[in-house]
């Protein structure tokens, strides 16, 4: 028989342990990443496997890219108009889209899948049965009535008050997210065990799609948003320094995987690295800004005024960095003063086709794929980019042109994956800080 006392103490000792063990499971996810520097992803691009030529592959990112550079200025009006508006209503549309897909497994047993590595965006998600309507994907859609680890997200979650549009049914949060060409996702906010390399995280915040429609996505089941908002897998899981590097489009895309590194594994100590600060825009807060001061061609400092790349007050120009738009987009002027030392710098005849879509394209010499190119250095602050030719001029001696991997934009400029190839580009959001290595990324 147990007396009072002991029974007293026995409560005592089942409810104390009831707290240990709900402490426990809510900080399983901070324990797993506390045991980990981080983790490292491969990427691979999207027309990977396409045997396509480089010219083709350069043609096919250029039209995603043209249509993300229209997403993303619309990202950005549309800020810019919410932000004066008293009602004082979300920004609801996102960039979407992009050129590298990482490889993560989710849920209980784990499965594989191909989703888009977004800078541009924060939401995670994937498409999930039941489907009203889902695009095509290379696997299976996810059944979250197969993992053990699944859970909905409730209404009452702060990261369902961060969703830009969200409704409960059931104590339940739902959300609509939408992007630049008016495709969509729509479909309940969850928790899920995600995987990442050898890594697996618990309790990571998804949205688990139901109605997915438009042509954007149909590279892969859905997108890892890396943006700087609360719902992007870099705020979710507390780390915050990332870094990706990425290969040269010259090289085959089918042999060579680019690379992504998140947590404290993402430094580098090279004496070449460079350094410029991080500009946070408050009316698009998940784009990563950067302050561009000025161009350099050969020796020649290109006149753009001092204005021309800076972010306004109202939210729009600056320059962005994203790892989605293939080529970088200059504002308008700037193009024009660029091409036109360019063109004057170097000595062979303009091909006016327009056959590649780009703006500048020179004709080659019959006997020889190799030519001399100016210097071309991107001044930011507090670092200057001295890019390597490959990063700014696209060849082929099959076609017999040559192209400065450039275009023009109206309004926010971008820097794009073709310049930031073979760099190691390091996020530190503890520093307010981007850093770029000259990098072999092939060899990582």
């Amino acid at each position: 028989m147990v007396n009072s006392s002991n029974f007293a103490y026995y409560i005592l000792f089942l409810f104390l342990s009831s707290i240990l063990f709900a402490l426990q499971v809510n900080s399983t996810s901070r324990h797993v990443l506390n045991n980990h520097k981080g983790f490292t992803v491969s990427l691979k691009h999207v027309d990977s496997g396409g045997n396509f030529t480089k010219f083709e592959r350069l043609q096919r990112a250029m039209a995603r890219g043209k249509s993300r550079l229209q997403r993303l200025s619309l990202v950005a009006n549309f800020a810019t108009l919410s932000s004066k508006d008293d009602s004082n209503v979300k920004s609801t549309i996102h960039a979407g889209n992009g050129e590298f897909l990482m490889q993560i497994s989710i849920g209980s047993p784990s499965e594989s899948y191909n989703a888009i590595m977004d800078t541009g965006s924060d939401l995670i998600w994937t498409q999930c049965k039941p489907c009203k309507e889902c695009f095509d994907q290379s696997t299976p859609i996810f059944d979250p009535s197969k993992s053990s680890t699944f859970e909905k997200k409730l209404c009452s979650n702060k990261l369902c008050e961060a969703l830009p549009m969200s409704s409960c049914r059931d104590s339940n949060c739902e959300y609509m997210y939408t992007y630049g060409d008016y495709s969509s996702s729509e479909g309940f906010l969850a928790k899920e065990t995600f995987t990442f390399g050898k890594v697996s995280i618990p309790n990571v915040a998804f949205g688990c799609g139901n109605d997915n429609e438009g042509s954007g996505f149909s590279q892969g089941a859905g997108i890892v948003g890396l943006g700087r908002g609360p719902l992007s897998l870099v705020s979710q899981l507390h780390m915050s320094r990332f870094s990706y590097c990425l290969t040269s489009i010259n090289d085959e895309a089918d042999s060579k995987s680019s690379t992504l590194l998140m947590g404290s594994i993402a430094h580098n100590d090279d004496k070449n690295i460079i350094t410029t600060p991080l500009v946070k825009n408050p009316t698009q807060p998940s784009f990563y800004y950067l302050s561009l001061q000025g161009i350099s061609v050969g020796d020649t400092q290109l006149p753009i005024k001092k204005s021309t790349f800076s972010l306004n007050q109202d939210g729009t120009g600056g320059m962005i960095i994203d790892s989605g738009t293939t080529i970088t987009y200059l504002e308008e002027s700037a193009f024009s003063l660029l091409k036109k030392e360019f063109s004057s710098q170097v000595n062979l005849p303009v091909e006016d086709s327009s056959s590649t879509g780009l703006d500048l394209c020179f004709k080659l010499p019959s006997d020889t794929n190799n030519i001399q190119v100016p210097k071309l250095v991107f001044h930011f602050e507090g670092a200057h980019m001295d890019l390597p030719a490959d990063n700014y001029m696209i060849s082929d001696s099959r076609m017999g042109i040559a192209c400065l991997a450039m275009g023009s934009s109206s309004g926010m400029s971008i820097l794009g994956n073709v310049q930031q190839q073979n760099m190691m580009v390091i996020h530190d959001l503890d520093k307010e800080t981007l850093s770029f290595v000259p990098t072999q990324c092939d060899k990582l």
